[in-house]
């Protein structure tokens, strides 16, 4: 089976991430996307997210009915930060015969070698390149493109200046973030 790796705070999920994920499914050939929300990312350091329990539930609300798309608690039980690494040998254990994908944002390309063990990241998994706006970038990575100009701190923005999130995030996901008072501002 050949799985996709997601990723991410997802702090919100939006629509720029489901349709990237779609795409890469689809151009890829895919048996499944895997989303996974980390714990903490050790890259993501602008304020405080939403807790892993609302960002889990919400990327649930979000993927409801999508054929080939499932999400995972894996990095939530384990202590901050959520390594990717660490997550990948977790699922090569417990996966020994699937391929993996890691699917990463375009803006996370030039940081790539940052990352905690990157060498063994591209041990394990194929890394493939989700660009919503045509990063210029510097690899030899597979590229799946889409213009989507939509990112989680803008939505936490428009929420937090009391702006409607609707069409950018499905309706269930926009539904989560007003019953639950998330990113409103203090």
């Amino acid at each position: 089976m050949r799985i996709g790796i997601f990723g991410g705070s997802f702090d919100p999920v939006h629509h720029g991430h489901l349709i990237l994920a779609r795409a890469a499914s689809e151009e890829l050939g895919l048996d499944r996307i895997l989303f996974i929300p980390a714990n903490m990312s050790p890259h993501k350091t602008d304020g405080k997210p939403a807790s892993a329990e609302d960002r889990l539930a919400m990327i649930q609300l979000a993927i409801a009915g999508e054929d080939g798309f499932e999400v995972s608690d894996l990095e939530l039980h384990r202590p901050p930060p959520s390594y990717t690494v660490d997550t990948l040998r977790e699922l090569k254990s417990s996966h020994p015969h699937d391929e993996f994908v890691l699917l990463i944002g375009a803006d996370n390309v030039a940081k790539f070698e940052t990352w905690y063990e990157p060498d063994e990241i591209r041990r394990r998994a194929q890394i493939v390149v989700l660009d919503r706006a045509h990063h210029q970038t510097s690899h030899d990575w597979p590229v799946v493109r889409r213009l989507v100009d939509l990112s989680s701190t803008d939505l936490r923005a428009r929420v937090s200046a009391g702006r409607s999130i609707r069409y950018l995030t499905p309706d269930a996901v926009c539904d989560y973030i007003q019953m639950k008072g998330l990113y409103r501002a203090a």
